[in-house]
C-alpha cells in the first residue's frame, strides 16, 4: 500500500503572512516540519504542496521535494486533492505546515490508523486527537474541539468548548491535531461538494463530511505539538528548538 505524506504550504496565511519561511534557529518553518515527517517510515513519499515562488525556492536550495499547486485552494483538502491528481497512492496523509515540532510518533499513529482500515474502500477520512491542558487552550477558538463516539468516530467539531459540562466537570477535552488521512474517493466527494451550514457557521472545513453523513475516524495521541497562528506562537516555538538543540527542553 502507497502512502504519501502532503505538506502543504500557503505563504499568504490571514494571521501570520509568510509563515512557511518565518525563521527558527536559522532554518525556515517549513524545513522543520518536512524533516520530522521525513522521519516517518511509514509513508513511501511526503512533499510539500505550494502555491508560491518564494516556497519554491527554498525548496530547492534546502533539498525539499515539492509540488507546485494552485494558488486559488480556498483551504488546505483541496490542495491535498490536487495532490491526488497528480500523484497516484491509497491514502494521503496531511500534515498541517506550521507544525515544527510535531513528532513523529504521532504522524506514526495516523498510518497505523489508516493501515487498520484500509480494507474499506469506500470514502475514507482519518483524524488525530488530544487532550486540551490548559484552561487557555479550551477557550481559545483557534484549537478547534472534538467529540466522538466510543469507537471514535467524530460526532461533531466545534471553535466552541464541546461538550458543555453542565452534569459534570469529570471529563477533559480534546482538540484535533493538524494530521489528517484521505482516500481519493474522499478528496474528491469533498471538492465536488458544495460548502454546508455548520461549515460556514464554524469555519471547520471537516465539517462538510460530517453534514454529508461521511464518518471521520479519530484516534487519541499523546502530543506536545503546537501550530504556529500568531507571533507569540512562533517565539514559544523557537524558545522550544533552541533549548532541544542545546540538549536543555527541560529545564
Amino acid at each position: 500500500m502507497k502512502i504519501i505524506g502532503v505538506i502543504p504550504a500557503r505563504y499568504n496565511s490571514s494571521r501570520l503572512p509568510g509563515k512557511p519561511l518565518a525563521d527558527i534557529c536559522g532554518k525556515p518553518m517549513i524545513w522543520w516540519v518536512y524533516n520530522q515527517v521525513k522521519k516517518v517510515k511509514g509513508l513511501n513519499e511526503v512533499y510539500v504542496a505550494t502555491d508560491d515562488q518564494r516556497i519554491v525556492q527554498k525548496c530547492i536550495e534546502l533539498d525539499i521535494n515539492y509540488l507546485i499547486t494552485s494558488n486559488n485552494h480556498p483551504n488546505h483538502i483541496y490542495r491535498v486533492q490536487e495532490v491526488s491528481e497528480i500523484l497516484h497512492a491509497d491514502y494521503y496523509v496531511c500534515i498541517n505546515g506550521d507544525e515544527p515540532i510535531i513528532e513523529p510518533e504521532v504522524i506514526d499513529k495516523m498510518v497505523c490508523l489508516v493501515n487498520q482500515k484500509s480494507k474499506n474502500k469506500d470514502k475514507q477520512v482519518f483524524g488525530l486527537m488530544r487532550y486540551l491542558k490548559n484552561p487557555a487552550e479550551t477557550v481559545d477558538f483557534s484549537n478547534i474541539k472534538v467529540v466522538t463516539s466510543s469507537n471514535g468516530d467524530a460526532l461533531y467539531m466545534s471553535r466552541s468548548p464541546i461538550p458543555y459540562p453542565k452534569g459534570t466537570l469529570s471529563f477533559r477535552y480534546k482538540k484535533y491535531i493538524g494530521v489528517e488521512g484521505f482516500n481519493k474517493e474522499a478528496l474528491d466527494f469533498y471538492v465536488s461538494t458544495p460548502s454546508c451550514e455548520l461549515e460556514t457557521i464554524e469555519d471547520i472545513d471537516h465539517l462538510r463530511f460530517l453534514e454529508n453523513d461521511i464518518k471521520i475516524k479519530y484516534s487519541l495521541v499523546e502530543s506536545n505539538s503546537l501550530s504556529v497562528d500568531t507571533k507569540k506562537d512562533l517565539e514559544e516555538v523557537r524558545l522550544i528548538i533552541s533549548k532541544r538543540a542545546r540538549g536543555n527542553l527541560y529545564e
